[in-house]
């Protein structure tokens, strides 16, 4: 059976982050994501990838990890995730203590979407290396599984490197939370086969879709079936997402408006109906 859940900007021009955890749970869908920018720098050069002006939620959005704290404290049942957090501007080390934690305190409910990012900018000042964002994140996420799963943790690579460490709490979920991959690139197949327990592309399965997951699967030896398939900003016509379910997305994550707290749970409502029909 899919599941479904939704997806905002937590700014500080909307529901808040409480609420909202509350009211997700209460209509009864599945899953809470949060987005991450740090900061948007005032002079950039870097397209934004929507084909239009940068929305300014990008710049006002809170913390993910307090926001998913915060969510976590009043609800009991949904999955609380990045969607996406940019592991490129992050420190490892102290990224694997912010996602066993927040593990933790959910009670094994936290789900880590990751990405690579688009702001060259934006990356810059956290000292982040564009063109190589992507052997970075890797090595990241390598580095924090090997913290999540060992007691003396270390990792040696060409841009993460420590002898061995010890860092507790270790996440409640075996391995680690679950590392899904929001890019839907022709690479990105291989690369969630080798170091991800999802792929969440934006609005569907391009570039050869599941049948080029299945071949990156096979070449690292995985089975298909042990990747969750997470669909990032699902349609909302009943009969396109069902194709998307029969495609094989179990996770369907619908976006919700950058409105006031009446306009954000009127649509909460019609959302929450909408997944009743394909309970």
């Amino acid at each position: 059976m899919a599941n479904f859940g939704v997806q905002i900007f937590p700014t500080d021009q909307t529901l808040q982050p409480i609420e909202l955890a509350r009211a997700v749970e209460e209509r009864g869908l599945d899953s809470l994501f949060f987005p991450e920018h740090t900061h948007i720098p005032v002079a950039r050069t870097t397209p934004f990838p929507g084909g239009t002006p940068l929305p300014e939620w990008y710049w006002r959005t809170h913390d993910p990890f307090t926001a998913l704290a915060a969510a976590a404290a009043v609800t009991t049942r949904i999955k609380l995730g990045t969607g996406i957090c940019l592991v490129i501007e992050r420190d490892p080390i102290i990224l694997a203590k912010e996602c066993a934690s927040l593990d933790v305190i959910s009670g094994g409910r936290f789900v880590l979407g990751i990405g690579a990012g688009w702001n060259v900018e934006e990356m810059a000042n956290h000292g982040a290396s564009y063109q190589h964002r992507w052997k970075i994140v890797r090595e990241k996420i390598l580095a924090m599984k090997a913290i999540w799963t060992q007691d003396e943790a270390e990792y040696h690579g060409d841009f993460v490197n420590f002898d061995p460490i010890w860092s507790w709490p270790k996440p409640l979920q075996v391995g680690g939370p679950p590392v899904w991959m929001g890019a839907n690139s022709k690479w990105v197949f291989d690369r969630v086969a080798e170091y991800c327990d999802g792929w969440m592309p934006i609005g569907g399965a391009g570039h050869g879709g599941m049948e080029n997951l299945q071949a990156a699967c096979e070449k690292r030896g995985r089975p298909v079936d042990s990747v969750t398939l997470a669909l990032f900003g699902a349609p909302t016509n009943p009969e396109q997402l069902a194709g998307r379910i029969d495609q094989g997305f179990t996770e369907l994550i619908f976006g919700l408006p950058q409105g006031t707290p009446a306009e954000v749970l009127t649509r909460l409502d019609e959302l929450a109906k909408l997944a009743e029909q394909f309970r």
